[in-house]
């Protein structure tokens, strides 16, 4: 009886322990294909990140102003001139002459003229039946016996607008606009500006003076276009400014400078506009009677 109770035990034994190992091998074999098989679902609870749309800032939004000449032959062959002559009439010396805020192309043939540098083509174009011209007048009022006077030709040389200019309280730019009453400019014909100052009345010598050209355009579709897609008023400017429209740029830039004066961008486009056609000179100067000619 001993012997065969000691035989069973012998016997069960190595069966408990083949088991043990078979169900070890199993786990062993079966994990990292679990593993596997988790790493290859796609994650089911996070949702793709959209992106967040914040609104372009000003600098975003709107680039500089900056002239760009437009593709069209010369208004007139006869030369303007920008910036008034030195000191006559017995007026004083000023830092910055009389200036027109108007594009200039220099003369190639100006013989030995010190003042070439402001004598050649100088013109502009307006989309407006009665713009607005832009001066920086270095003159005040209380010179005595001064007068200034802005006058405006048709091709014929025909005094179409002659209006008296009372000289700013200080040095600064002017506008001076076509009132109501004159006949609005026609599409497609040069017209001639003329502003000329005299210091001492009494006297019969040669007034200071800048003259040039202006001619009105039609818009085309394209650039309506462009100017219909937004309603930010410095985006038209520099919409302006690229197709060469530039009594528009700069009338549109003189606005919004005088509603908001202490508006850096503002100022920063004013100054971009003006240094483009080469004015740096008087590019921070301020404006100031603006009301001229209404």
């Amino acid at each position: 009886m001993t012997y065969k109770y000691k035989l069973k035990l012998y016997i069960v034994k190595p069966m408990k322990w083949l088991l043990a190992i078979a169900v070890t091998l199993s786990s062993t074999t079966q994990y990292p294909v679990q593993v596997i098989a988790q790493t290859k679902q796609p994650p089911t609870t996070k949702q793709p990140v959209q992106p967040v749309k914040t609104p372009a800032s000003p600098q975003q939004r709107t680039s500089q102003p900056v002239f760009v000449w437009p593709k069209t032959p010369a208004l007139s062959p006869i030369s303007g001139r920008r910036v008034g002559m030195g000191s006559r009439d017995n007026c004083p010396a000023v830092a910055t002459a009389l200036t027109a805020l108007v594009p200039l192309q220099e003369a190639q043939n100006v013989g030995k003229q010190r003042d070439a540098s402001v004598i050649g083509i100088v013109e502009g174009l307006t989309i407006s039946e009665r713009p607005t011209f832009w001066f920086y007048v270095p003159y005040t009022r209380d010179l005595a016996d001064s007068s200034a006077e802005f006058i405006l030709q048709d091709s014929a040389e025909t005094n179409i607008y002659e209006k008296a200019i009372a000289l700013p309280s200080q040095p600064g730019v002017i506008g001076i606009s076509l009132p109501d009453n004159v006949a609005s400019l026609e599409v497609g014909k040069t017209y001639r500006w003329y502003l000329k100052v005299r210091c001492n009345q009494r006297t019969a010598s040669v007034p200071i003076y800048v003259e040039g050209d202006i001619q009105r355009i039609n818009l085309d579709s394209r650039v309506m276009q462009q100017l219909q897609t937004t309603t930010d008023p410095q985006e038209k400017i520099v919409i302006y400014a690229k197709e060469g429209i530039w009594f528009d740029a700069l009338t549109m830039l003189a606005k919004l400078r005088l509603a908001n004066s202490n508006d850096a961008s503002v100022k920063k486009h004013w100054q971009t506009l003006l240094q483009s056609v080469s004015l740096d000179n008087i590019a921070t100067d301020p404006l100031v009677n603006s009301s001229n000619g209404q």
